[in-house]
């Protein structure tokens, strides 16, 4: 009978505004309704049994300031400390412990942990009071306002930190919250017109899709949430109005949104929350009961911006966001990993690009179902909703089931393009469909067979061009990267609408000058085959006559899937370096950039990531092809063996021409592969997709 309590305020709600049929509606799908299959992760969190010491690292200048309001409940606050303790990473942070005048042994506890700062009140004086007590106190440029009934996961100060960096709106954000046997609490909450808070995705599946990116909502719940200190000082802290508790997190959201930021819920902090600890769950009696006292003192400060919101219960997959106008979906062969290859980068960037022209964007990669730790995770965190097995199973289960809702399918390669098209047709019925080429693999393919003289790859290009001509056909617009791409294109098929979208790249700070780099990289991917017959190539036949005319040169090697047969040639002189996280301070203090590609298509993404670094490249005039660059002004270019090794050495050797082509091939990544310029050639593409209406307003699985 208590489990059914919390529903009776929505219920009168839904009575008043919208009548008796509705409310019967509501009850008998709540009721008979089938039960969705779940999947629901193998969890489960306890508290611990008893506490110990626990020393926390001191900081005089903390990042962020982490606020913890407690009334009793020794244990789960031990609990809350030991994971914040395990669980927080590299950040500088300090804990600041609010004691709303405990009756138990939480004095008792808390004097056994160091490095933390503790603050008693003198009686009993609420969370709100407690809470903003915290916030006074607080000395980093973050505060987090944290229940003490709560466990935080690994990886959950990062992430939340992360929406403040990445999104220049943010202004609040909220974490997932899960039950302690891992079932969903809330994903972000939304408030109906009546001012009734409903949580989003409550007893479901955490990892469903639809919970786990990051997204702009109403509110989050107040159990654990960030906001810059600065933010919070212009704004004011939680109002005494809601005192003592309940419905002042959503106040001071609803006040964040009307200053003009954002509220994000950022599914990659993930924190377990005790529900119901603090106050109980019976709205009828003690702290509980100001639920609805001050459900009635919110709707009527809010009431004209709630008039703007759903009726309780109506369409609650659009209303959890309801300033998405337009949708996309990006079908891949494999899940983006920009730290691995120039085409994951492109499409990594791509996918923002489309966000910032006010896409919603979901992405699925056909060829790797499942899900990845690294770098789906990572997408999430950006905004971006993935899908991986079982959510759906398929991409043809996922285009039949989501297809009405999209206004934009993109299609990358021609492999997945060709597979997926027919099915993005018949039932993404409004979307305008993409097939983006990446390169045009029969060019690639073409010069490869000429260059090794195959006949059978020769004729398997022929194969390949037909192919992308085919699925080019089927598609309302076809993208190319380069404008030597477009002019072919136009030749082979001048009947096939197509659209220019290169590379995109940020051009990065360049601290160290010539005089304090050294040695010349390659840098690229293998699992991509002209990079491993541009290092045979370059190893064989280049090196050893830049090695004679300057022996005190080193070559670096870095790339994923570095195969055996380059790897033997590591030496003193050839580095190799293979996969590596980070390049920033391998191209900080590289002196010259090597792109020695005998055969490809497309824009190369080494000579544009080293560009952005304002590293010199000495490239093939294959590698610098499309990409607008002038030999001895943007780069130097070379085809022959000894002539390559001559540019290098001039590059190396002379300050002056590195200065120069370290300035203007950062002036050539702004001019031509900016985001900036991105979102000018998506815009005209996607200009008769605007001019034609946009998503239809269709429940979700309904």
């Amino acid at each position: 009978m208590i489990y059914l309590l919390k529903y009776f305020p929505v219920a009168i709600s839904i009575l008043k505004t919208q009548g008796l049929n509705a409310l019967t509606r509501r009850v008998a799908k709540k009721l008979f309704s089938p039960p969705q299959k779940n999947h629901l992760p193998e969890v489960h969190y306890s508290v611990a049994l008893q506490h110990h010491p626990l020393r926390f690292q001191e900081s005089v200048d903390p990042e962020i300031s982490i606020i913890i309001p407690v009334y009793n409940k020794t244990l789960y606050t031990f609990t809350c400390l030991k994971s914040i303790h395990e669980s927080s990473g590299s950040n500088v942070y300090e804990v600041i412990i609010v004691d709303d005048a405990s009756n138990d042994d939480t004095a008792q506890m808390l004097s056994n942990i160091t490095g933390i700062s503790v603050i008693r009140n003198v009686e009993n004086k609420g969370f709100i009071y407690s809470s903003n007590r915290g916030i006074n106190a607080a000395r980093g440029k973050y505060i987090v306002l944290l229940n003490n009934d709560t466990i935080v996961t690994r990886g959950w100060l990062d992430a939340l930190k992360h929406t403040f960096s990445h999104f220049p709106d943010a202004g609040l954000a909220g974490a997932k919250l899960v039950y302690p046997d891992g079932k969903l609490q809330e994903a972000g909450g939304v408030v109906w017109q009546d001012a009734s808070a409903w949580n989003y995705g409550r007893y479901d599946d955490p990892d469903k899709p639809e919970y786990s990116y990051c997204r702009a909502v109403d509110y989050c719940s107040g159990a654990c949430l960030m906001i810059r200190r600065q933010d919070l000082t212009d704004l004011g802290p939680f109002d005494e109005y809601y005192a003592p508790a309940y419905y002042e997190d959503t106040d001071l959201a609803f006040r964040v949104r009307k200053a003009g930021k954002t509220v994000y819920y950022q599914p990659g902090a993930v924190v377990v929350h005790f529900e119901g600890i603090s106050s109980g769950i019976d709205v009828s009696k003690g702290t509980k009961q100001y639920q609805v006292i001050n459900h009635k003192k919110f709707f009527n400060r809010w009431k004209d911006t709630l008039k703007f919101h759903r009726s309780n219960g109506d369409s609650p997959h659009f209303e959890k966001e309801r300033n998405v106008k337009k949708r996309v979906l990006v079908i891949d062969a494999l899940v983006l990993k920009p730290d691995n290859d120039s085409g994951s980068l492109r499409m990594f960037n791509l996918l923002a690009v489309f966000q910032n022209l006010g896409y919603k964007v979901s992405f699925i990669a056909a060829n790797e179902p499942g899900y990845h730790d690294v770098y789906t995770r990572q997408m999430q965190m950006n905004g971006v909703e993935c899908f991986y097995k079982p959510y759906p199973e398929s991409v043809p289960e996922l285009l039949k089931s989501h297809g009405h809702l999209y206004d934009v399918v993109l299609l990358s390669r021609v492999n997945i393009a060709e597979k997926y098209i027919d099915d993005a047709r018949k039932y993404c019925i409004n979307a305008m469909i993409l097939f983006d080429t990446v390169d045009l693999h029969f060019l690639r393919e073409q010069r490869q067979a000429e260059i090794n003289q195959d006949k059978l790859l020769l004729a398997t290009a022929r194969m390949r061009k037909q192919q992308e001509l085919t699925t080019a056909r089927k598609a309302d617009k076809t993208l190319l990267v380069s404008p030597v791409e477009i002019e072919l294109f136009k030749q082979v098929a001048p009947d096939v609408p197509v659209g220019l979208l290169s590379n995109i790249h940020r051009n990065q700070e360049t601290v160290f000058g010539y005089q304090q780099r050294k040695d010349i990289l390659f840098i690229g991917g293998f699992e991509h085959l002209p990079n491993v017959d541009a290092m045979e190539f370059f190893i064989k036949e280049i090196f050893p006559t830049l090695h004679a005319l300057k022996p005190d040169i080193k070559l670096l090697i870095v790339g994923s899937h570095l195969p055996d047969k380059i790897a033997a040639h590591a030496s003193p002189h050839i580095i190799i370096k293979g996969f590596v996280s980070d390049i920033k301070p391998i191209f900080g203090r590289i002196r010259l950039s090597i792109a020695p590609l005998r055969y490809g298509a497309g824009v190369k993404g080494k000579i544009n990531t080293s560009m952005t670094y304002g590293v010199p490249v000495v490239a093939t005039s294959v590698a610098a092809e499309g990409m607008k660059l002038v030999h001895d002004k943007d780069i130097l270019i070379a085809d022959e063996p000894e002539d390559f090794a001559r540019q290098i050495i001039r590059a190396y050797d002379n300050e002056q021409l590195w200065t120069h082509l370290s300035n203007s091939g950062k002036a050539n990544i702004e001019k031509h592969f900016s985001f900036s310029v991105a979102e000018r050639q998506l815009s005209e593409i996607l200009l008769h997709q605007q001019n034609t209406g946009g998503t239809v307003d269709q429940a979700v699985n309904a």
